[in-house]
């Protein structure tokens, strides 16, 4: 299992505003079925799965800002593939807070 953060750009738009590409895109993961769990940031995507169905949704992912009309786009694509054990999105949320609630006593 992995997890990725990634990151679309779409350049050569004409406006500022990036909501309306972000939300095309946010459609692909949510065709994702239960292949790939995701999670939205203001900065970016976080995505959970196996590493080839990752890259292939990124793939995908990439190309919608052309689909919708950008001229250019760049994307960020930051992969952890932890292989000694099973990583979460969640299970690292918790490993975190639970340091956070020991550093607080």
């Amino acid at each position: 299992m992995a997890i990725a953060q990634v990151t679309i750009v779409p350049l050569g738009t004409g406006t500022p505003s990036v909501g309306d590409y972000v939300a095309a895109v946010h459609r692909v993961l949510e065709q994702a079925g239960d292949k790939v769990k995701f999670q939205l940031t203001p900065m970016s995507t976080i995505i959970e799965g196996e590493l080839d169905d990752l890259l292939a949704f990124v793939r995908r992912m990439h190309e919608v800002p052309f689909e919708n009309g950008a001229l250019r786009v760049s994307t960020t694509l930051t992969i952890d593939d932890r292989r000694d054990k099973v990583g979460t999105m969640e299970q690292k949320m918790r490993s975190v807070e639970s340091k956070l609630n020991h550093s607080r006593e």
